[in-house]
Protein backbone atom coordinates (compact mmCIF):
# COMPACT_ATOMS: atom_id res chain seq x y z
CA UNK A 1 0.00 0.00 0.00
CA UNK A 2 1.19 3.76 -1.14
CA UNK A 3 1.10 5.98 1.58
CA UNK A 4 0.82 9.75 0.24
CA UNK A 5 2.41 12.44 2.46
CA UNK A 6 0.17 15.46 3.23
CA UNK A 7 1.00 18.59 0.66
CA UNK A 8 2.38 21.71 2.85
CA UNK A 9 0.29 24.69 1.43
CA UNK A 10 2.84 27.13 0.18
CA UNK A 11 2.95 30.07 2.13
CA UNK A 12 1.07 33.27 1.58
CA UNK A 13 2.54 36.88 0.34
CA UNK A 14 1.43 38.20 3.82
CA UNK A 15 3.63 35.53 5.49
CA UNK A 16 6.68 36.59 3.32
CA UNK A 17 6.43 40.19 4.59
CA UNK A 18 5.98 39.29 7.89
CA UNK A 19 9.32 37.36 8.05
CA UNK A 20 10.51 40.00 5.97
CA UNK A 21 10.01 42.65 8.73
CA UNK A 22 11.04 40.23 11.07
CA UNK A 23 14.48 40.34 10.14
CA UNK A 24 16.17 43.85 11.97
CA UNK A 25 18.47 45.00 8.68
CA UNK A 26 14.92 44.87 6.79
CA UNK A 27 12.74 46.41 9.59
CA UNK A 28 15.60 48.96 10.17
CA UNK A 29 15.30 49.98 6.10
CA UNK A 30 11.65 50.01 6.37
CA UNK A 31 11.72 52.07 9.28
CA UNK A 32 14.35 54.77 7.23
CA UNK A 33 12.75 54.57 4.28
CA UNK A 34 9.17 55.53 6.03
CA UNK A 35 11.02 58.47 8.11
CA UNK A 36 12.82 59.90 4.44
CA UNK A 37 9.44 59.57 2.85
CA UNK A 38 7.69 61.70 5.61
CA UNK A 39 10.44 64.29 5.78
CA UNK A 40 10.58 64.88 2.05
CA UNK A 41 6.45 64.97 1.97
CA UNK A 42 6.53 67.45 4.53
CA UNK A 43 9.45 69.72 2.60
CA UNK A 44 7.26 69.22 0.04
CA UNK A 45 4.35 70.55 1.35
CA UNK A 46 6.21 73.99 3.07
CA UNK A 47 7.39 74.81 0.01
CA UNK A 48 4.56 74.56 -1.98
CA UNK A 49 2.75 76.30 0.19
CA UNK A 50 5.16 79.03 0.50
CA UNK A 51 5.01 79.06 -3.31
CA UNK A 52 1.55 79.56 -2.95
CA UNK A 53 1.96 82.28 -0.24
CA UNK A 54 4.01 84.39 -2.52
CA UNK A 55 2.37 84.26 -5.65
CA UNK A 56 -0.98 85.43 -4.02
CA UNK A 57 1.24 87.99 -2.32
CA UNK A 58 2.20 88.74 -6.19
CA UNK A 59 5.85 87.83 -5.29
CA UNK A 60 8.14 85.67 -7.23
CA UNK A 61 10.07 82.27 -5.35
CA UNK A 62 13.75 81.47 -7.37
CA UNK A 63 17.69 82.20 -7.55
CA UNK A 64 17.46 84.44 -10.59
CA UNK A 65 18.21 87.10 -8.83
CA UNK A 66 22.32 85.59 -7.91
CA UNK A 67 23.15 87.05 -11.51
CA UNK A 68 21.91 90.38 -10.44
CA UNK A 69 24.12 93.56 -9.97
CA UNK A 70 24.71 93.53 -5.86
CA UNK A 71 25.37 97.14 -6.24
CA UNK A 72 26.88 97.51 -2.80
CA UNK A 73 30.31 97.80 -0.99
CA UNK A 74 31.81 95.05 1.20
CA UNK A 75 34.23 96.58 3.97
CA UNK A 76 36.40 93.32 3.80
CA UNK A 77 37.01 90.57 1.72
CA UNK A 78 39.76 88.00 1.10
CA UNK A 79 38.52 87.59 -2.27
CA UNK A 80 38.33 90.32 -4.95
CA UNK A 81 34.74 91.85 -5.03
CA UNK A 82 33.50 95.66 -6.31
CA UNK A 83 29.70 96.59 -6.17
CA UNK A 84 29.41 95.69 -9.85
CA UNK A 85 29.98 91.97 -8.93
CA UNK A 86 26.32 89.66 -8.36
CA UNK A 87 24.95 88.34 -5.57
CA UNK A 88 26.44 85.14 -6.44
CA UNK A 89 29.60 86.83 -5.73
CA UNK A 90 28.55 88.43 -2.51
CA UNK A 91 27.23 84.37 -1.44
CA UNK A 92 30.79 83.27 -2.11
CA UNK A 93 32.65 86.47 -0.02
CA UNK A 94 30.57 85.93 2.66
CA UNK A 95 31.46 82.01 2.49
CA UNK A 96 34.89 82.74 2.42
CA UNK A 97 34.96 85.41 5.25
CA UNK A 98 33.10 82.68 7.45
CA UNK A 99 35.15 79.69 6.86
CA UNK A 100 38.34 81.77 7.30
CA UNK A 101 37.26 83.35 10.61
CA UNK A 102 35.89 79.71 11.43
CA UNK A 103 38.93 77.94 10.80
CA UNK A 104 41.27 80.43 12.96
CA UNK A 105 39.15 80.01 15.94
CA UNK A 106 39.10 76.12 15.58
CA UNK A 107 43.19 76.20 15.21
CA UNK A 108 44.19 78.44 18.21
CA UNK A 109 41.15 77.65 19.90
CA UNK A 110 42.13 73.95 20.24
CA UNK A 111 45.87 74.60 20.71
CA UNK A 112 45.10 77.29 23.62
CA UNK A 113 42.54 74.76 25.00
CA UNK A 114 45.05 71.89 24.96
CA UNK A 115 47.40 74.06 26.81
CA UNK A 116 44.70 74.95 29.52
CA UNK A 117 43.43 71.69 30.32
CA UNK A 118 47.32 70.53 30.45
CA UNK A 119 48.02 73.34 33.30
CA UNK A 120 44.12 72.47 34.71
CA UNK A 121 45.89 69.01 35.67
CA UNK A 122 49.07 70.58 36.70
CA UNK A 123 50.84 69.04 40.47
CA UNK A 124 51.05 73.00 41.18
CA UNK A 125 48.28 74.09 42.66
CA UNK A 126 48.51 78.29 41.57
CA UNK A 127 48.68 77.06 37.74
CA UNK A 128 45.86 75.17 38.27
CA UNK A 129 43.34 77.27 39.90
CA UNK A 130 44.95 80.00 37.82
CA UNK A 131 43.71 77.58 34.53
CA UNK A 132 40.46 77.15 36.63
CA UNK A 133 39.44 80.71 37.21
CA UNK A 134 40.31 81.02 33.55
CA UNK A 135 37.48 78.11 31.91
CA UNK A 136 34.93 79.43 34.98
CA UNK A 137 35.36 82.81 34.00
CA UNK A 138 34.92 82.56 30.51
CA UNK A 139 32.50 80.20 30.10
CA UNK A 140 29.88 81.93 32.36
CA UNK A 141 30.09 85.06 30.55
CA UNK A 142 28.31 84.77 27.23
CA UNK A 143 30.34 85.22 23.92
CA UNK A 144 28.13 88.10 22.43
CA UNK A 145 29.42 90.44 25.10
CA UNK A 146 32.66 89.38 24.80
CA UNK A 147 33.10 90.01 21.08
CA UNK A 148 30.89 93.36 22.16
CA UNK A 149 33.65 93.90 24.76
CA UNK A 150 36.90 93.28 23.03
CA UNK A 151 35.71 95.40 19.89
CA UNK A 152 34.37 98.71 22.69
CA UNK A 153 37.20 98.65 24.94
CA UNK A 154 40.36 97.11 23.22
CA UNK A 155 39.65 97.76 19.46
CA UNK A 156 37.90 101.09 19.02
CA UNK A 157 40.51 102.54 21.90
CA UNK A 158 43.32 101.72 19.51
CA UNK A 159 44.93 105.05 18.33
CA UNK A 160 44.49 106.28 15.08
CA UNK A 161 46.84 104.71 11.86
CA UNK A 162 49.07 108.17 11.57
CA UNK A 163 49.88 107.40 15.70
CA UNK A 164 49.06 103.69 15.67
CA UNK A 165 51.61 101.02 16.95
CA UNK A 166 54.38 99.88 14.40
CA UNK A 167 56.76 96.54 14.91
CA UNK A 168 60.13 97.04 13.03
CA UNK A 169 58.33 98.65 10.48
CA UNK A 170 56.38 96.25 8.37
CA UNK A 171 53.54 95.40 11.18
CA UNK A 172 51.10 97.90 12.08
CA UNK A 173 48.11 97.87 14.78
CA UNK A 174 45.81 100.45 14.94
CA UNK A 175 41.61 100.97 15.80
CA UNK A 176 41.30 100.50 11.92
CA UNK A 177 42.66 96.54 12.09
CA UNK A 178 46.08 95.06 11.48
CA UNK A 179 48.38 95.47 8.91
CA UNK A 180 51.23 93.01 8.00
CA UNK A 181 53.24 91.76 4.96
CA UNK A 182 51.85 89.22 2.22
CA UNK A 183 53.06 87.94 -0.98
CA UNK A 184 51.48 88.82 -4.13
CA UNK A 185 51.16 86.67 -7.39
CA UNK A 186 50.09 87.46 -10.73
CA UNK A 187 49.09 83.88 -10.83
CA UNK A 188 44.99 83.32 -10.82
CA UNK A 189 44.38 81.63 -7.19
CA UNK A 190 42.33 79.25 -8.69
CA UNK A 191 45.23 78.14 -10.80
CA UNK A 192 46.83 77.57 -7.24
CA UNK A 193 44.32 75.44 -5.49
CA UNK A 194 44.02 73.19 -7.99
CA UNK A 195 47.50 72.50 -8.50
CA UNK A 196 47.77 72.17 -4.91
CA UNK A 197 44.49 69.84 -4.73
CA UNK A 198 46.84 67.63 -7.59
CA UNK A 199 49.98 67.44 -5.52
CA UNK A 200 47.58 65.99 -2.38
CA UNK A 201 45.96 63.59 -3.97
CA UNK A 202 48.57 61.55 -4.73
CA UNK A 203 50.68 62.18 -2.10
CA UNK A 204 47.85 60.74 0.05
CA UNK A 205 47.82 57.45 -1.87
CA UNK A 206 51.53 57.31 -1.88
CA UNK A 207 51.51 57.50 1.75
CA UNK A 208 48.78 55.08 2.45
CA UNK A 209 50.81 52.45 0.63
CA UNK A 210 53.71 53.17 2.60
CA UNK A 211 52.29 53.08 5.66
CA UNK A 212 50.46 49.65 4.55
CA UNK A 213 53.78 48.18 3.47
CA UNK A 214 55.39 49.08 6.43
CA UNK A 215 53.04 47.70 8.69
CA UNK A 216 53.24 44.21 6.15
CA UNK A 217 56.97 44.00 6.09
CA UNK A 218 58.43 46.42 7.70
CA UNK A 219 60.10 48.34 4.86
CA UNK A 220 59.72 50.43 2.62
CA UNK A 221 59.94 49.11 -1.36
CA UNK A 222 62.52 50.66 -4.12
CA UNK A 223 59.61 51.50 -6.19
CA UNK A 224 57.62 53.72 -3.32
CA UNK A 225 60.77 55.70 -2.80
CA UNK A 226 61.10 56.49 -6.57
CA UNK A 227 57.70 57.55 -6.97
CA UNK A 228 58.15 59.72 -3.49
CA UNK A 229 61.05 61.17 -5.09
CA UNK A 230 59.08 62.43 -8.46
CA UNK A 231 56.53 63.65 -6.37
CA UNK A 232 59.15 65.80 -4.39
CA UNK A 233 60.66 66.88 -7.94
CA UNK A 234 57.02 67.85 -8.93
CA UNK A 235 56.39 69.74 -5.84
CA UNK A 236 59.79 71.89 -6.05
CA UNK A 237 58.84 72.59 -10.01
CA UNK A 238 55.71 73.86 -8.72
CA UNK A 239 57.58 75.71 -6.16
CA UNK A 240 59.38 77.19 -8.56
CA UNK A 241 57.15 78.32 -10.62
CA UNK A 242 54.94 79.99 -8.40
CA UNK A 243 57.79 81.77 -6.52
CA UNK A 244 59.00 83.38 -9.60
CA UNK A 245 56.46 84.93 -9.90
CA UNK A 246 55.76 86.03 -6.13
CA UNK A 247 56.77 89.64 -4.50
CA UNK A 248 56.30 90.71 -1.23
CA UNK A 249 53.89 93.92 -0.28
CA UNK A 250 54.95 95.70 2.97
CA UNK A 251 52.51 98.20 4.35
CA UNK A 252 53.57 101.49 4.70
CA UNK A 253 51.65 104.75 5.98
CA UNK A 254 51.02 107.26 3.14
CA UNK A 255 48.83 109.94 4.20
CA UNK A 256 46.10 109.11 7.34
CA UNK A 257 45.62 105.25 6.40
CA UNK A 258 48.59 102.47 5.89
CA UNK A 259 48.52 100.95 2.18
CA UNK A 260 49.81 97.74 0.83
CA UNK A 261 50.48 94.28 2.69
CA UNK A 262 47.64 92.22 4.29
CA UNK A 263 44.96 93.97 6.67
CA UNK A 264 42.73 92.32 8.80
CA UNK A 265 39.71 94.75 10.14
CA UNK A 266 39.24 95.64 14.03
CA UNK A 267 36.58 93.35 13.83
CA UNK A 268 37.83 90.27 12.50
CA UNK A 269 40.29 91.07 15.61
CA UNK A 270 37.74 90.92 18.17
CA UNK A 271 35.71 88.12 16.92
CA UNK A 272 38.86 86.34 16.51
CA UNK A 273 39.82 86.90 20.10
CA UNK A 274 36.62 86.83 21.52
CA UNK A 275 35.65 83.14 19.81
CA UNK A 276 39.33 81.90 20.93
CA UNK A 277 39.41 82.39 23.99
CA UNK A 278 35.44 81.19 24.87
CA UNK A 279 36.06 78.27 22.84
CA UNK A 280 39.67 77.16 24.38
CA UNK A 281 37.55 77.12 27.55
CA UNK A 282 35.55 74.82 26.47
CA UNK A 283 38.16 72.41 24.52
CA UNK A 284 40.16 72.96 28.13
CA UNK A 285 37.22 70.70 29.97
CA UNK A 286 36.96 68.19 26.92
CA UNK A 287 40.88 67.69 27.25
CA UNK A 288 40.80 67.66 31.06
CA UNK A 289 38.20 64.94 30.95
CA UNK A 290 40.23 63.00 28.76
CA UNK A 291 43.18 63.25 30.82
CA UNK A 292 41.22 62.27 33.97
CA UNK A 293 39.62 59.33 32.14
CA UNK A 294 43.52 57.35 31.75
CA UNK A 295 44.09 54.82 34.55
CA UNK A 296 46.47 57.16 37.95
CA UNK A 297 48.43 53.78 37.11
CA UNK A 298 49.80 54.93 34.11
CA UNK A 299 51.28 58.16 35.34
CA UNK A 300 52.71 55.58 38.42
CA UNK A 301 54.27 53.26 35.43
CA UNK A 302 56.03 56.36 33.52
CA UNK A 303 57.43 57.00 36.32
CA UNK A 304 58.58 54.29 37.18
CA UNK A 305 60.72 53.79 34.12
CA UNK A 306 62.00 57.63 34.37
CA UNK A 307 60.05 59.53 32.18
CA UNK A 308 59.48 63.15 32.77
CA UNK A 309 56.45 64.89 32.67
CA UNK A 310 56.55 65.72 29.13
CA UNK A 311 57.39 62.27 28.12
CA UNK A 312 54.61 61.51 30.13
CA UNK A 313 51.86 63.61 28.20
CA UNK A 314 53.38 63.19 25.03
CA UNK A 315 53.97 59.34 24.57
CA UNK A 316 51.23 57.86 27.11
CA UNK A 317 48.68 60.08 28.20
CA UNK A 318 47.86 62.26 25.28
CA UNK A 319 47.73 59.92 22.71
CA UNK A 320 45.37 57.47 24.90
CA UNK A 321 42.90 60.46 25.98
CA UNK A 322 42.70 61.23 22.41
CA UNK A 323 40.22 58.57 22.20
CA UNK A 324 37.75 60.09 24.17
CA UNK A 325 38.59 63.66 23.60
CA UNK A 326 37.68 63.54 19.64
CA UNK A 327 33.88 63.41 20.14
CA UNK A 328 33.36 66.51 22.26
CA UNK A 329 35.92 68.25 20.35
CA UNK A 330 33.72 67.51 17.10
CA UNK A 331 31.08 69.15 18.52
CA UNK A 332 33.48 72.13 19.67
CA UNK A 333 34.35 72.62 16.19
CA UNK A 334 30.99 72.74 15.09
CA UNK A 335 29.88 75.35 17.64
CA UNK A 336 32.59 77.34 16.73
CA UNK A 337 31.39 77.43 13.06
CA UNK A 338 28.14 78.53 14.28
CA UNK A 339 29.37 80.64 15.93
CA UNK A 340 30.77 83.07 13.77
CA UNK A 341 27.52 84.61 13.04
CA UNK A 342 27.41 86.71 16.37
CA UNK A 343 30.05 88.36 14.49
CA UNK A 344 27.82 90.88 12.74
CA UNK A 345 26.93 92.40 15.86
CA UNK A 346 30.18 94.26 15.44
CA UNK A 347 30.14 94.91 11.61
CA UNK A 348 32.01 92.10 10.21
CA UNK A 349 31.09 91.10 6.61
CA UNK A 350 30.56 87.37 7.23
CA UNK A 351 27.72 84.89 5.84
CA UNK A 352 24.86 86.64 7.53
CA UNK A 353 25.85 89.92 7.65
CA UNK A 354 26.76 90.71 3.57
CA UNK A 355 23.94 87.86 2.31
CA UNK A 356 21.40 87.49 5.01
CA UNK A 357 21.01 90.82 6.08
CA UNK A 358 22.01 93.29 3.37
CA UNK A 359 21.08 91.30 0.18
CA UNK A 360 17.82 90.41 2.05
CA UNK A 361 16.92 94.09 2.61
CA UNK A 362 17.56 94.81 -1.13
CA UNK A 363 16.00 92.06 -2.84
CA UNK A 364 13.50 91.01 -0.77
CA UNK A 365 14.34 87.22 -1.52
CA UNK A 366 14.23 86.03 2.38
CA UNK A 367 13.51 82.24 1.97
CA UNK A 368 16.09 81.70 -0.97
CA UNK A 369 18.70 84.00 0.57
CA UNK A 370 17.94 81.84 4.28
CA UNK A 371 17.46 78.51 2.92
CA UNK A 372 21.10 79.35 1.43
CA UNK A 373 22.44 80.27 4.43
CA UNK A 374 20.84 77.27 6.06
CA UNK A 375 22.81 74.62 3.79
CA UNK A 376 25.86 76.27 3.87
CA UNK A 377 26.05 75.42 7.79
CA UNK A 378 24.34 72.06 7.35
CA UNK A 379 27.14 71.65 4.71
CA UNK A 380 30.16 72.55 6.52
CA UNK A 381 29.08 70.69 9.72
CA UNK A 382 28.32 67.55 7.90
CA UNK A 383 31.87 67.34 6.52
CA UNK A 384 33.32 68.36 9.59
CA UNK A 385 31.60 65.92 11.78
CA UNK A 386 32.30 63.06 8.84
CA UNK A 387 36.31 64.19 8.95
CA UNK A 388 36.45 64.00 12.99
CA UNK A 389 34.65 60.89 12.76
CA UNK A 390 36.80 59.24 10.24
CA UNK A 391 39.69 60.08 12.44
CA UNK A 392 38.29 58.93 15.89
CA UNK A 393 37.46 55.21 14.17
CA UNK A 394 40.86 55.15 13.00
CA UNK A 395 42.25 56.31 16.75
CA UNK A 396 39.91 53.67 18.46
CA UNK A 397 41.59 50.35 19.39
CA UNK A 398 40.78 47.74 16.64
CA UNK A 399 39.66 44.36 18.57
CA UNK A 400 41.75 41.43 16.85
Amino acid sequence: MNFVSPSHPKPGIAHSIFSCLNKDSTRGVVIQAATLGLVLATLLYLFSNSAQNLDRLGLSFGFDFLQTTAGFDISWSLIAYDPSMSYWRVFLVGIVNTLFLSFCVIVFGTILGTIVGILRLSPNPLVSQLARCYVEVVRNVPLLIQIIFWFTTVFSALPPPRSGYGFAGLVFLNNRGFYMPSAVTDMSGWLIAAGSLILLGPLWFLLRGIRRQQRQSGSVSRSYRIAFALWGLVLCGMALIVGSSLRWSVPALQGFNIEGGMFLPSAFGAAFIAMTVYRSAAIAETVRAGMESISKGQHEAAATIGFSRFQTLRLILIPQAIRAIIPPLANSWLVATKDSSLAVAIGFPELVSVFMQTSVNQTGRAIEIIAMVMGFYIVVSLIISYLLNKYNAHMQFKAR
